[in-house]
């Protein structure tokens, strides 16, 4: 090879990159990032695809990735547009004898994939590097994936094994006399730049020097992966999780450096049940980017891959009630606040904001993904919609399960900390009524400087009703 094309996508960082790898073989390389603006358009139901926050994230991670490639004497090369056009003309004008980039698996993507292939007949050269695991070194074939995560789980552990990591390149030699664009501003998506909330579990800055940095933070310096399993339902603050799905999601750390990591951890500091789960996390990650390889276009169906009919409802009224965070239920609101303003929310919430959407409201499960989709900082499609598929009953588990709101409010937020967080009108309300604060009487309202209907609205439904009308569904 004399020249090639690297085309990043959500592979955002130069360890761990086989297709950087493969590319830096050439004598020259043209790494490639493209603002498809697809990515910004509107989702079915009306939501920009990319949110405001995951912008900027996306553009933090991109400025990173520039900054590396230049430390290896490369750089990263801007284009607008849609990249199966665009590839193309560069390979045209500059000669280029292979393209690289990494491969992707759910309907859009594929889409854009399929029609840069015509354009480039064999030019194009696709690695694996999303998962834990290599999909080469899965002991199922693709219809023979478990259905079951803790099949899949004991199948992979048991006769699979997790490859080393792609060294970094030692060199990169730029293609010559290419010109560069700038980076788009959030307005040209029409966007407004988000501003930082005080009040965030963690500020979240994109890219893979802020990866590795909070991977030494979390591992070494705060030691916290002693006691993750113990933590990970956590809500306040920026320890109790690893919180490293924003940057996993871009690909700007591989998780084979957080399992080699995690190794290293076992052997110097400790080799305990908190250091296995997060790895177990890591193959739930998998599972479901291996699921949507298998269903396909099926994890996008209202029935989802279990084909379940259920009547969904679609009132925009309600929906937006709970995209808002006024249910008048505190611990929904609580987490939908936290992510309107800081484009993340817990495992824990998420969980519990989708059972109530989709069980207690019985709104189409897909109004939520898609709202999740534009929110989140970790948006991915597969883990994404896997999760909402699972908690809507049309996934993974196919039970009628559902979630007991005040339950989980009073297990995990016991003492109403989170909730007064995100809900500063509640902010004086004593623990007893903290999660059901409807049932203060006038007095205790006017005690506690909180108007219940006025300040804070009332429950838009009766939960216990709704629990009745989950249980007697087929």
């Amino acid at each position: 090879m004399k020249r090639s094309l690297v085309w990043f996508r959500n592979d955002l960082r130069i360890h761990d990159n086989e297709a950087l790898i493969k590319a830096c073989q050439a004598r020259e390389v043209l790494p490639l990032f493209c603002f498809d603006p697809r990515q910004f358009a509107l989702t079915s139901f009306g939501f920009s695809k990319t949110g405001a926050h995951r912008l900027q994230f996306l553009l933090e991670a991109v400025i990173d990735l520039r900054s590396k490639l230049q430390t290896l004497g490369g750089d990263l090369i801007i284009r607008h547009g849609h990249p199966e056009e665009i590839i193309p003309e560069l390979v045209e004008q500059f000669d280029i004898d292979l393209v690289f980039t990494s491969k992707e698996i759910t309907r859009d993507e594929i889409e854009v994939e399929n029609a840069l292939k015509e354009n480039l007949d064999t030019k194009l050269s696709f690695v694996w590097g999303s998962t834990l695991y290599h999909i080469n070194d899965l002991p199922y074939g693709k219809e023979d994936i478990p259905k079951v995560f803790t099949s899949f789980r004991k199948g992979i552990e048991q006769h699979s094994r997790i490859r080393k990591e792609f060294e970094i390149p030692g060199k990169i030699t730029l293609l010559a006399g290419i010109e560069n664009e700038n980076l788009p501003k959030h307005s040209t998506y029409g966007l407004s730049e988000p501003v930082y909330d005080e009040r965030s579990a963690l500020r979240f800055k994109g890219g893979e020097s802020a990866a590795l940095k909070r991977l030494d933070d979390y591992f070494w310096k705060g030691d916290h992966l002693k006691n993750y399993k113990f933590t990970r339902n956590g809500l306040l603050g920026a320890a109790y999780s690893s919180k490293f799905s924003p940057w996993l999601a871009f690909g700007c750390i591989s998780p084979r450096r957080i399992f080699w990591e995690v190794g290293k951890y076992e052997e110097q500091r400790t080799k305990n049940v908190s250091t296995y789960w997060l790895i177990f996390e890591l193959i739930w990650r998998d599972f479901f980017r291996f699921s949507a390889w298998k269903y396909g276009n099926k994890i996008f169906w209202p029935s989802g891959i279990q084909e379940k009919k259920r009547t969904w409802r679609h009132e925009r009224g309600t929906f937006k009630k709970w995209a808002e965070g006024n249910t008048g239920i505190p611990f929904i609101d609580a987490n939908m606040r936290e992510l309107n303003a800081t484009g993340y929310m817990s495992n824990r919430g998420r969980q519990n904001v989708a059972s109530f959407l989709a069980q207690n409201l019985n709104i189409d499960w897909r109004m939520g993904a898609e709202y999740f989709e534009s929110m989140l900082l970790d948006y991915d499609p597969c883990s994404n919609y896997g999760n909402w598929a699972y908690n809507s009953t049309v996934g993974h588990d196919p039970r009628n399960r559902y979630f007991n709101i005040i339950n989980q409010a009073q297990k995990y937020d016991s003492n109403g900390d989170y909730v007064r967080l995100w809900i500063p009108e509640l902010k004086n309300v004593p623990n007893e009524f903290i999660h059901e604060p409807q049932k203060m009487n006038p007095e205790q309202q006017t005690l506690f400087t909180v108007g219940i209907g006025k300040e804070y609205p009332n429950p838009m439904i009766n939960l216990e009703e709704s629990y009745e009308e989950i249980k007697a569904r087929d």
